[in-house]
């Protein structure tokens, strides 16, 4: 006993089926575009040992002026205060307590 609506809910499945696989090829299609436009960046030049220089010299140095290294990177980043902030927020002495009414100061 097949009723009228079965031929209907096949042809609604192959074309949410169909649809799903135009998809999931889109997705394939565009990250193969994406992967291959990176691997036609240039390579870093290496020198005759095979050491990348430019890199290991801007590892080095992230100034690029040849400064002396980072000594507080996580100050640099901004997750942790440096050193110098830190003396910085020092706080002051408290002033001595106003007197009271009856002209005597209260006990510290």
């Amino acid at each position: 006993m097949k009723s009228a609506q079965e031929p209907s809910q096949a042809i609604q499945r192959v074309k949410v089926g169909m649809t799903g696989l135009a998809f999931v090829m889109l997705l394939i299609g565009l990250a193969s575009a994406i992967f291959s436009s990176a691997s036609r960046e240039p390579a870093a030049a290496t020198a005759a040992d095979g050491r990348k220089t430019a890199l290991i010299a801007n590892l080095a140095s992230p100034a690029g002026n040849g400064a002396d290294p980072v000594k507080e990177p996580l100050a640099e980043l901004g997750v942790a205060p440096s050193a110098a902030t830190e003396a910085l927020n020092v706080t002051a002495p408290l002033p001595p307590p106003a007197p009271m009414a009856n002209g005597t100061r209260p006990q510290p």
